[in-house]
């Protein structure tokens, strides 16, 4: 399955997404920010989602897959003054999503042309038995 990918989360984030329940998390690096904006919210959307940096993201590295409910693409202005004489303004972009987990899965083979363009990636789900 082909599918987008947002790389570099913290672990944690991961866990916590692992339990089950929607998460909505604020993503700021630019190539997450680019591949979310690539993509629309839905039911049947996958993302996978890995603590791998995407510049080490390959074959083998595993991650998990989770449905995209909503995105929220916005700007914030950001104002710092300094010794009351001086400031600075600037303009940081930031996407706000709302997942759900939806399974385990591994990299089957990574798409990804820059800096400026979508990261995609093919996934196996991995399959999980129980005796019993």
């Amino acid at each position: 399955m082909k599918c987008a990918a947002l790389t570099g989360i913290s672990p944690e984030v991961i866990r916590d997404l692992r339990s089950g329940r929607p998460r909505t998390i604020e993503l700021q690096s630019t190539h997450n920010i680019v591949t979310i904006a690539g993509v629309e919210p839905g039911p049947k959307v996958r993302i996978f989602m890995t603590s791998t940096d995407i510049e080490d993201l390959g074959p083998g590295d595993t991650g998990i897959c989770v449905d995209l409910l909503s995105s929220v693409i916005s700007m914030k202005r950001i104002v710092e003054y300094s010794q009351g004489v001086y400031y600075e303004e600037r303009e940081r972009m930031s996407a706000r999503v709302q997942l759900k987990y939806c399974s385990s899965s591994v990299v089957k083979g990574v798409f990804h042309k820059g800096l400026c363009d979508p990261t995609q990636v093919e996934v196996l789900k991995s399959s999980c038995y129980h005796a019993g």
